[in-house]
């Protein structure tokens, strides 16, 4: 990995748009009309975003540690595995990716747009729509797939695996989290893979779009940090 912070946030932004381009790509594939993969399903999805991370940290492996994610950064810090001094600079630039990532999404399926009238489906493309709104256990649901992800990842590293195989297993977690615990919020797990589309979706004209319902927002943006930071902190307690 590059030792230039500059690097390492290039990497994390360039990551982070390969990843939601992937992800939200799946989800488009799946909720938009006439898309030839509509309404393939939630295992499509949850394969989509698992592969998402795994190319994405391969695109970016020698420049940055491929977090793409302000939890999994915070509870590397916390662990210390990551010095504080990146956390702030690393968790913008994946929001920013994450941003670029969902203009790419909404440019790559541009005609599908104005096919589709589901204002909800169209939403969910960019950003997490809860099955069922209850902000409470939205927040629990969020805050346990998000330290289920982050303590995975700390403990896959007490354990030597050959090179290059890490990303490939990130990806198999990411998709067993989504497919397991995925079912009522979505799982997110990610403040940048949540902020940054929907900003996208807020901004861009994007056709048959409806608001961006930033009174959820908040949800898939604090209960991942504090998954998180649970996650860090009980490892560096058992480790």
């Amino acid at each position: 990995m590059n030792n230039s912070l500059t690097m390492q946030l290039v990497g994390e932004f360039f990551g982070t748009i390969i990843l939601i381009l992937l992800g939200d790509g799946a989800c488009a594939s799946v909720n938009l009309n006439k898309s030839k993969a509509k309404a393939s399903g939630w295992i499509v999805i949850s394969l989509g975003w698992g592969f998402a991370v795994t190319f994405g940290v391969y695109c970016v492996s020698w420049l940055s540690p491929g977090h793409f994610n302000p939890a999994v950064t915070l509870g590397m810090a916390i662990a210390h595995k990551t010095a504080w001094s990146a956390v702030l600079p690393y968790m913008l630039a994946q929001v920013a990716g994450g941003f670029v990532g969902g203009i790419l999404v909404w440019l790559t399926y541009y005609p599908h747009w104005a096919e589709t009238d589901d204002q909800s489906a169209i939403l969910g493309t960019f950003a997490t729509v809860p099955a069922i709104r209850n902000y409470l256990w939205n927040f629990v649901t969020e805050l346990m797939a998000t330290f289920v992800l982050v303590y995975g990842l700390l403990a896959m590293s007490k354990t030597p695996f050959a090179p290059g195989l890490n990303p490939l297993l990130a990806g198999f977690l990411i998709a067993a989290v989504l497919l397991s615990l995925g079912g009522p919020t979505g799982a997110a797990m990610n403040p940048a893979r949540d902020l940054g589309p929907r900003l996208a979706h807020q901004f861009m004209p994007i056709a048959n779009k409806g608001d961006s319902d930033w009174a959820y927002s908040w949800v898939p943006i604090v209960a991942p940090l504090a998954g998180g930071t649970i996650a860090g902190l009980l490892f560096t307690v058992l480790a």
